[in-house]
């Protein structure tokens, strides 16, 4: 009996401590925890944050009785760990990378609870301690690749059925009318959705992990074909109906139905190879029952756990009262000329990248024997939240652009010498013209494309207080129906252009 109290009593303090670490924590990451809210709250596709921590939280209460049946134990280990969280929290934060800040903020919370409940507990609570990611709003990057099946699946599905079919990058026209793929049919919503609810339900539907996670690919990939045929379903209806139908909220009414139809479906797929009985946990032993932290470990436990957590929002403080807060004036010298191109007055297009926040712009259009390229740099000073150069809103254009439409994007490799760099190729159309585009960053004065390595450098010059300049690098041509040529033209114009473009840009560095 005395055994069992002085167990009981282990419980209240160690669970107690847990909970106010967590607390604590959640306090001192005030900001991301914020961020993660305000895009539950303006997002449909992640507004099921909300109920992610609830869940979790019923999850590990429904697991009370076997919990309290292990006795709490000291971990240090995770003391250990925290701190790697912690500084890739500091990196991100420095970079202002919200999602691996929010990443960072949520892995604390599993280790928090390793060292001071111990692993035995940790691992019967593991899922609901791992559900807890879910709340993080990851998965935009899918969004490209999404629109791209969905694009491909669709126009298949419709010359399939022998309706012929004009496809330029993600629009396409028949001969009823005129449609595009857009972020909000790409189907992230759906697949985030399924995923997150496949997941619960193969945790509380299986107990073996060989039929979980052959569920959880199941809720990958059923959406994703789902999400094909909706579209392909809208167009036929839209088609067969001359337009009347599945064109206003009537749209986005059929892909709910549709998207609740193919849930159930899933879910009645997943019912037939489903798991009720569950596996009884064996009883703990005396001994486990009498294994009782002492208060003295455990509260300076929790002081190392709560210094190797908290020291990085404050470090983030002091660092931010350290930088410089007002930005140096800067300039960019014109790129002079080279191997016969010459500025030219006149504008290949009205068109120019929707970039935000930069210190100085400059736009100049060159000619070489008939070719003209436009070339246009966004040049950022001193990069911080609201002027950076890696920002979701720094795009070539937006969204359902007025007269601009985007054909494809994607990453090519180009060389000027004996070098060879990535950049990212882009095609423009509109009623009357047709653009190429090759962009990339300057970023620490390293070329990439990359966003996640010029990322890199830009925390690299933060933690050793150097300058954070970064430029954007946009190259555009014109082209009729093929861009081969223009390629050509771009490539030319890289040859010779590109030590006078590197040679602006460090100049502007130094100004």
């Amino acid at each position: 009996m005395n055994e069992e109290i002085a167990s009981r009593g282990s419980w209240q303090r160690s669970a107690s401590i847990t909970s106010l670490l967590i607390l604590l924590i959640l306090a001192f990451y005030y900001e991301t925890l914020s961020s993660m809210v305000s895009v539950w709250w303006r997002s449909e596709t992640f507004a099921h944050g909300f109920f992610i921590f609830p869940i979790s939280l019923y999850l590990i209460w429904e697991k009370r009785k076997e919990i309290t049946k292990i006795s709490p134990e000291l971990d240090y280990k995770p003391v250990f760990l925290l701190p790697i969280v912690g500084f890739g929290w500091l990196i991100a934060h420095i970079v202002d990378v919200q999602v691996v800040q929010q990443l960072g903020l949520v892995a604390m919370i599993p280790l928090v609870v390793w060292a001071t409940l111990g692993w035995p507990v940790t691992r019967l609570i593991l899922f609901p301690l791992g559900f807890l990611f879910f709340a993080v709003p990851i998965g935009e990057f899918l969004v490209p690749p999404m629109m791209n099946f969905t694009a491909d699946f669709t126009v298949k599905m419709i010359e399939l059925t022998g309706i012929p079919v004009f496809r330029e990058g993600t629009f396409f026209s028949i001969p009823s009318g005129d449609w595009s793929v857009v972020e909000g049919c790409s189907g992230l919503r759906y697949l985030i959705a399924s995923i997150t609810l496949g997941t619960l339900y193969a945790y509380m539907t299986y107990r073996s992990l060989t039929r979980r996670l052959a569920f959880v690919v199941l809720a990958i990939v059923f959406p994703i074909i789902a999400n094909g045929l909706r579209a392909y379903m809208i167009v036929m209806i839209a088609h067969y109906s001359d337009m009347k139908l599945a064109l206003g909220v009537d749209h986005y009414i059929y892909g709910w139905v549709f998207f609740g139809i193919v849930m159930f479906l899933m879910f009645w797929i997943g019912s037939l190879w489903r798991e009720d009985v569950k596996e009884e946990l064996e009883e703990p032993s005396v001994a486990d029952m009498a294994n009782v932290i002492s208060k003295g470990k455990l509260n300076i436990t929790a002081v190392l756990l709560f210094v190797a957590s908290a020291i990085w929002p404050v470090s983030a403080s002091l660092m931010v009262k350290d930088q410089i807060t007002e930005v140096r004036a800067v300039s960019i010298p014109t790129p002079a000329g080279q191997n016969g191109w010459r500025q030219s007055s006149e504008k290949i297009t009205d068109w120019e990248p929707a970039y935000v926040g930069q210190q100085v712009s400059s736009d100049i259009d060159y000619k070489q024997s008939g070719k003209t390229v436009g070339l246009y740099l966004r040049y950022y000073r001193n990069q911080q939240q609201g002027s950076e150069l890696i920002n979701s809103q720094n795009v070539l254009i937006h969204q359902k652009h007025p007269v601009w439409k985007m054909l494809d994007q994607y990453p090519i490799d180009i060389k000027f010498g004996k070098q060879s760099f990535n950049i990212k190729r882009s095609r423009l159309s509109s009623a009357n013209k047709k653009l190429l585009i090759w962009h990339w960053n300057w970023v620490s004065g390293q070329h990439t494309a990359n966003d996640y390595i010029a990322k890199l450098f830009e925390a690299k010059d933060k933690l050793l207080g150097t300058p954070s300049d970064a430029a954007g690098i946009i190259l555009v041509t014109e082209y009729d129906e093929s861009p081969e040529k223009a390629e050509d033209n771009l490539q030319k114009f890289v040859d010779d252009m590109f030590p006078s473009i590197e040679q602006s840009l460090k100049s502007a560095a130094k100004s």
